[in-house]
């Protein structure tokens, strides 16, 4: 996947990245996975995001990157979340990588625990130590075009952001892969 195709919003990044390959390199083992569900995060006017009102911090610094680059923090002192940065540089906007399906190696039932953002990154081996990183280009984590881009997308309201304005909580933001067993929920 090439730059430009993370110039677009996060919404349209977010419906995109569905099916495609998240591929983690760890020493010499590939485990490839399949984007299952997301979410979009559409920067300084979505009162969900990070970045609303347009909120720079340490940890916020990530999304004003150019697209392309993961944002990765963490929640609850102990599960970490990633996100990769769409649009242009200072326009902060990300799709959280909500669940993904093992491709390879073939993990049967341990495979089930790919089913949630912070179940995924303890699966791939995500931490703070992959915030701000260039995924284009990268050989250690990277996102490939997947082969099956044949699925029916659902459209819901994004989880657990209550804190949000009532306006985007309702926004249907959050993207799946309708049927598909590695959702977080239905």
């Amino acid at each position: 996947m090439d730059r430009y195709f993370f110039l677009q919003d996060a919404t349209t990044v977010a419906k995109l990245l569905l099916g495609n390959l998240l591929i983690r390199k760890i020493d010499k083992e590939e485990i490839v996975t399949r984007i299952v569900e997301t979410e979009a995060y559409m920067g300084i006017t979505d009162s969900a995001c990070h970045s609303y009102g347009g909120k720079i911090t340490n940890r916020t610094s990530a999304m004003y990157r150019i697209g392309g680059y993961s944002y990765v923090y963490i929640i609850y002192g102990m599960h970490y979340m990633f996100n990769v940065v769409t649009a242009d540089k200072n326009n902060p906007q990300a799709v959280l990588i909500r669940s993904v399906e093992p491709i390879s190696p073939l993990l049967g039932e341990k495979s089930i625990l790919t089913n949630g953002p912070g179940k995924l990154t303890k699966f791939l081996n995500i931490d703070l130590t992959f915030n701000k990183v260039d995924l284009i280009g990268n050989n250690e984590l990277f996102l490939q075009r997947g082969l099956n881009l044949d699925f029916n997308i659902v459209c819901s309201k994004r989880i657990n952001i209550n804190y949000a304005q009532e306006s985007d909580i309702n926004k249907l933001w959050r993207f799946y892969i309708k049927d598909n067993k590695f959702v977080s929920r239905r």
